[in-house]
C-alpha cells in the first residue's frame, strides 16, 4: 500500500520520490534524450555543461544498455548489434568531447561548424542504438506472447490440482515460474525503449503484476492439488489465472501503444479529449447505443479516412521543423493532427470516439480549435510585410468558413443518422487538415524569413555604422 501511494504521489506532483537515490528509475529512452537535449545547448553556450557530465550521461546510458545485452533471452544476432552500437556512441561522444573543448578555446567558424558535425553524429549514433533496443525488446516480447497465447500451463495446472497429481504439479510449477521470469524482464527491457513516462509507469506495473500473480498462481495451484475436492482452492486458482490473462492481454496492448509512440502514429494522439459520456439531458439514450454501420457503409468510411491519417502526419512533420514547441500556431496545430488522426482511427473502428455523442463533442472542439489556429495566425501575420501577410491572410480566408460549416453540422440533429453524415464530416475535415499543413508550412517559412530579414538589415546596419 505504501508503495502504491507513492506512486499515486509522483503521478500527481509530477516528480519522482527518491530520485537521486534510485539510478534504475532512468530509461535509456530517457537518458538518450537528456543527453541530446545538454549536447544542442552546448551549440549556443560552450560552456553550458561539463565533459565529466557528459561522459558519465553517456555511462548511465550505456549501464542500462546491460540489461539488453546481459539477458538470456536476447539473440546473439542483436547482443553483437549492440554491442557495436554501444561501442560507436562513445567514440562518437568522446570525439564530440575533443571538438567541443577546441572550440571553447578557437571562437571561430570552423570550429562551430565542426561543432556542429559532431552533435549530428552523436545523435545519429544515439538513434540507431535506440532503434536497435527497440527492435530487440519488441521483437522479444512479441514472440513470447505468441508462444504462451493459449495458456497451455495455466490449463494444465488447473487439471493438475483437481488430480491431486503432485509430481506434475511441480513440473508445471517450474514451467509457469520460468514463464513469469521471461515476462518481468521483457517488462524491464520494454520500459527502457517505452517513450513516454505513463507507458514507463505501465511497463513497470506489468512487471510487479507477473512477479506476484506468478507466485500467487503457484501457490494456488499447491493448496488445491492438497485439497482436489475443495470449491474454494478451485475459485481461487481460476482469479489468479484470470488476472495472469488479463496482464497477457494488456501487455499486447502495451506493446502497439510502445510501437505507435516509436513510429510517430501516436504520441499522445487522445489527449486533447475530454469526451463526455450519455449527457444528463439527453433522453433517447438508445439512438446512443445503436449507431453502428453495416460493412459497406464501414468499408466507404475507412477508404476516406485513410487520407485523414496521411494528413496528420504530413501536420506532425511540419510541426517537427519548429523550434519553439510552445508557439501558439505549433500548439493548435498539434492539436488538431492530433484530433484528425482520433478521427481516423474512428473511420477504423478504433480510439476513443464511439458514440454519436462522441463524435458531435469532436467536431465542436475540432471547430473551435480551428479557429484559434486562425486567430493566432492572424496576430502572426501583423509582423509581416504587406506581401507575405496578403499571401498568409487569403490562405487562412479558406480555412475560416469550412470551421464555421462544422459548426453548424454539429447543431444539426445527428442522434440517428450520424453514420450517414460521417462521410462529409470526414471530407470536411480533411480539407480542413490540408489547409492546415499548408498554413503550418507556410508559416514557418515566413517565421524563418523574417528572422533572415531582422538579421539582414542589423548586418548592414553594423556595416554601415563601420563605415561611418
Amino acid at each position: 500500500m505504501r508503495a502504491a501511494l507513492e506512486k499515486v504521489i509522483e503521478i500527481v506532483t509530477d516528480c519522482r520520490l527518491n530520485r537521486d537515490t534510485d539510478s534504475s528509475s532512468v530509461s535509456i529512452f530517457t537518458g538518450i534524450k537528456e543527453l541530446k537535449l545538454n549536447m544542442e545547448a552546448l551549440r549556443e553556450n560552450v560552456y553550458f555543461e561539463s565533459k565529466e557530465n557528459l561522459s558519465a550521461a553517456l555511462e548511465v546510458i550505456l549501464e542500462r544498455v546491460e540489461d539488453f545485452t546481459d539477458s538470456a533471452y536476447t539473440s546473439h544476432e542483436h547482443r553483437e548489434r549492440i554491442l557495436e552500437l554501444s561501442a560507436q556512441a562513445r567514440t562518437e561522444v568522446q570525439q564530440f568531447i575533443s571538438v567541443w573543448m577546441q572550440a571553447q578555446s578557437r571562437k571561430t567558424k570552423s570550429a562551430a561548424e565542426e561543432l556542429e558535425l559532431t552533435v549530428l553524429k552523436v545523435s545519429h549514433s544515439l538513434d540507431e542504438l535506440r532503434k536497435e533496443l527497440h527492435c530487440t525488446a519488441m521483437q522479444l516480447a512479441a514472440d513470447l506472447l505468441k508462444f504462451h497465447a493459449d495458456h497451455v500451463v495455466l490449463k494444465a495446472l488447473k487439471v493438475t490440482g483437481v488430480e491431486g497429481n503432485l509430481e506434475a504439479l511441480a513440473e508445471y510449477a517450474c514451467k509457469l515460474s520460468e514463464q513469469k521470469e521471461q515476462l518481468v524482464e521483457t517488462c524491464r527491457l520494454l520500459r527502457h525503449v517505452s517513450g513516454t513516462e505513463p507507458l514507463e509507469i505501465t511497463c513497470m506495473h506489468a512487471e510487479e503484476t507477473f512477479q506476484v500473480t506468478g507466485q500467487q498462481i503457484i501457490s494456488a495451484a499447491e493448496t488445491l492439488t492438497l485439497h482436489p475436492s475443495s470449491k474454494i482452492a478451485k475459485e481461487n486458482l481460476d482469479v489468479f489465472c484470470e488476472a495472469w490473462e488479463s496482464q497477457i492481454s494488456d501487455l499486447a496492448t502495451l506493446l502497439r501503444e510502445i510501437s505507435d509512440v516509436f513510429e510517430g502514429r501516436r504520441g499522445e494522439k487522445y489527449d486533447h479529449l475530454s469526451l463526455p459520456k450519455p449527457m444528463k439531458n439527453n433522453a433517447n439514450l438508445k439512438s446512443v447505443k445503436s449507431d453502428k454501420p453495416d460493412s459497406e457503409e464501414q468499408a466507404k468510411i475507412a477508404k476516406l479516412g485513410l487520407k485523414l491519417g496521411l494528413l496528420s502526419s504530413d501536420a506532425d512533420c511540419e510541426i517537427e521543423k519548429w523550434e519553439d514547441d510552445d508557439n501558439e500556431i505549433v500548439r493548435h496545430g498539434r492539436n488538431m493532427s492530433r484530433m484528425a488522426y482520433s478521427l481516423y482511427l474512428f473511420t477504423r473502428g478504433e480510439g476513443p470516439l464511439k458514440t454519436s455523442q462522441d463524435l458531435i463533442h469532436f467536431l465542436e472542439v475540432f471547430a473551435t480549435e480551428g479557429l484559434k489556429l486562425t486567430s493566432s495566425i492572424q496576430s502572426f501575420s501583423k509582423q509581416l510585410k504587406d506581401d507575405d501577410k496578403l499571401m498568409l491572410l487569403l490562405e487562412i480566408n479558406k480555412l475560416i468558413p469550412l470551421c464555421h460549416q462544422l459548426q453548424t453540422i454539429t447543431k444539426t440533429s445527428l442522434q440517428s443518422k450520424v453514420f450517414l453524415k460521417v462521410d462529409k464530416c470526414v471530407t470536411k475535415i480533411r480539407s480542413m487538415m490540408t489547409l492546415v499543413v499548408q498554413l503550418l508550412s507556410l508559416c514557418y517559412k515566413l517565421l524563418k524569413k523574417m528572422g533572415n530579414d531582422r538579421w539582414v538589415s542589423a548586418t548592414n546596419k553594423d556595416a554601415m555604422d563601420g563605415q561611418t
